[in-house]
C-alpha cells in the first residue's frame, strides 16, 4: 500500500485571456464512470460552449490516465490540463476546463498555456489530502498507566482515535505500517510491559494537508 494525494471536495476557477473566457471545475471521483459523468454534468451546465476539455487520473498508481481535447486542436488542451493534474501530483481527479472563443486566436502555444494555467488554478483552489497507510493498534493497560501513555502520545504526536473504557482501557493509535514494530517496542519499555497491545491490517485513510 502506497500513499498518495487525491482532492477530497469540488473546485472551481476562472481565467481570461485575450477575451477568450475559460472555466475550471475539479472533483474527486474514484472510478471511471465518476469521471464520465462529472464531465457530462458539465457540459450540460455549459452547453452553449465550443469547447468543454478534460482529463482524469485514476487509481493509487496513477495508472488510468485520459484527455479529450473537445474539439480544440490535438494536444492542445486535454494533454495541457492532464499535465497539470501530475504537476500538482494528484490522483483520482477528473478536471473540465470549458472555454468560450472571443473571438483572437491563441495559437497551438498560447491554447496550451491558458488550459495548463486553468486546470492549475482549479487544482489550487481544491481541497487537497493525502491517503495513507494506517494500522491500528490497540494498547489494553490498567488505568493507573493511562496519564503515562497518554503524555508520551502527545508529546510524540502519534494519530490517535477514541479510547475505550471498560475494566482497564485501551488506547487506539493510528500508526503508519513501517513504525509499528517500533512504537510497539516504545509502548512495552514505557509500560513495562504492562500493556496488551494488537495491531488490525492497514487501511487507508485521508490526512489533511
Amino acid at each position: 500500500m502506497q500513499p498518495y494525494k487525491t482532492t477530497s471536495d469540488y473546485g472551481t476557477a476562472y481565467y481570461e485571456i485575450q477575451k477568450s473566457k475559460f472555466y475550471t471545475y475539479t472533483a474527486h471521483v474514484e472510478d471511471e464512470t465518476a469521471a464520465r459523468e462529472f464531465v457530462q454534468s458539465i457540459k450540460k451546465k455549459h452547453f452553449d460552449a465550443r469547447h468543454n476539455c478534460s482529463a482524469w487520473i485514476l487509481g493509487v498508481d496513477s495508472s488510468q490516465q485520459k484527455s479529450n481535447d473537445d474539439g480544440e486542436p490535438g494536444g492542445t488542451a486535454g494533454n495541457p490540463i492532464l499535465e497539470a493534474i501530475k504537476q500538482h501530483g494528484l490522483t483520482n481527479v477528473v478536471v473540465v476546463v470549458t472555454r468560450y472563443f472571443g473571438g483572437i486566436k491563441l495559437g497551438a502555444g498560447g491554447l496550451i498555456r491558458a488550459y495548463n494555467h486553468s486546470a492549475s488554478l482549479g487544482l489550487e483552489a481544491t481541497p487537497q489530502v493525502e491517503v495513507k497507510p494506517f494500522c491500528t493498534l490497540s494498547a489494553e493497560m490498567d488505568y493507573t498507566l493511562l496519564g503515562t501513555v497518554e503524555n508520551w502520545v502527545r508529546n510524540n504526536n502519534i494519530r490517535s482515535t477514541d479510547t475505550t473504557y471498560t475494566d482497564k482501557v485501551t488506547v487506539n493509535l493510528l500508526i503508519e505500517p513501517q513504525d509499528v514494530d517500533a512504537i510497539q517496542a516504545s509502548l512495552t519499555d514505557l509500560t513495562a510491559g504492562k500493556c496488551s497491545m494488537t495491531v488490525a491490517d492497514a487501511q487507508y485513510m485521508e490526512v489533511a494537508l
